[in-house]
């Protein structure tokens, strides 16, 4: 009897043993810090998605995650800096279009395609729009008039190579259309062309134009996104208008160094994916114009390739050169 009890005793002092330890280990998954850089001035819209990820995840009891921006050199200087970071997953990379654009552009001392694939983040629609005077009504219209007049036809965007510009250049090449770009420095200068009327046409963010459009100045002809955005669900994308291959949206994900091992880089994904997910950040991306993907890992990794093939396509074919 004393030997049971004995027996009894000691297996109640390992269950305390044992509770004791996984409290203590429990906390240090999450009270680590990790450095979310942000290639972009504080203020854009990938600087507030970084903070509203960094905040819900600190509600949802994840790391801390302190929000750093490393602007300069069209985000070449972060994502350098990322990739000689140590694979350790406390410093991980907000990216979007530039992250596999440049390196179609110029040479440089990372290999996009060698980030350790996180999550995408959002997405957020690029659109074709005229003036709300303008005699066309649909990018169809659009199109038959720029082939009808070659070389009359006018169309702004935010470039140089930017998603709008390289946007421009595959619809001008899909369309097979003779269509002057018109470049400028951002999305307003742009819009406020094509309000004054100076340009035909404009490609453009539509978080950039949403508020003139909603108050009748400016017509949306088509969506960029390969499907109906559900804010929009009235207007066509340009799949619709007869070219199935076209897509061009501008999005936001996040990357972890390479060799980043893949425990680790689940683990982010968790953390990250479900915070981009949640309901309650749902109305503060929309605010942005972003709307939230949430694929993690593996499928993430297979966007980023065809991206960056699609990107080296088209500035091959639209000999887009660095400035």
């Amino acid at each position: 009897m004393r030997v049971l009890q004995q027996k009894g005793s000691a297996l109640r002092l390992i269950a305390v043993i044992a509770f004791c330890l996984f409290a203590r280990e429990a906390p240090s998954q999450t009270s680590r810090t990790i450095k979310l850089v942000v290639p972009f001035a504080p203020g854009g819209g990938a600087d507030i998605l970084a903070r509203l990820l960094a905040d819900q995840i600190g509600r949802m009891n994840g790391p801390t995650i302190v929000v750093e921006n490393r602007p300069g050199a069209g985000t070449v200087i972060a994502t350098d800096a990322v990739a000689r970071a140590a694979p350790d997953g406390n410093t991980v990379l907000i990216v979007g279009n530039s992250f596999v654009i440049n390196p179609n552009l110029k040479k440089l001392n990372y290999d996009p395609l060698s980030f350790a694939p996180v999550c995408h983040l959002t997405r957020s629609p690029n659109v074709v729009a005229v003036h709300a005077d303008s005699p066309y009504r649909t990018l169809a219209d659009l199109l038959a008039a720029a082939r009808a007049k070659a070389g009359e036809l006018t169309m702004a965007y935010n470039g140089p190579a930017t998603s709008q510009h390289i946007g421009f250049e595959k619809l001008r090449l899909a369309a097979n259309v003779n269509v002057i770009q018109v470049p400028f420095p951002g999305g307003s200068p742009s819009v406020n062309a094509l309000l004054g009327q100076h340009v035909t046409s404009l490609f453009v963010n539509y978080p950039s134009v949403a508020e003139q459009a909603k108050a009748g100045r400016v017509r949306v002809l088509a969506i960029a996104s390969r499907a109906r955005v559900e804010t929009l669900p009235e207007i066509p994308t340009i799949v619709e208008a007869g070219y199935p291959d076209y897509e061009e949206e501008v999005w936001f994900g996040l990357v972890a160094p390479a060799n980043t091992p893949k425990e680790t880089v689940a683990q982010l994904a968790k953390w990250f994916g479900a915070a981009v997910r949640a309901p309650e950040v749902k109305p503060k991306l929309a605010i942005q114009g972003l709307d939230a993907v949430g694929t993690c890992g593996p499928a993430f990794g297979d966007y980023l390739r065809r991206q960056y093939a699609e990107y080296g396509r088209v500035i091959r074919a639209a000999n887009i050169k660095a400035e």
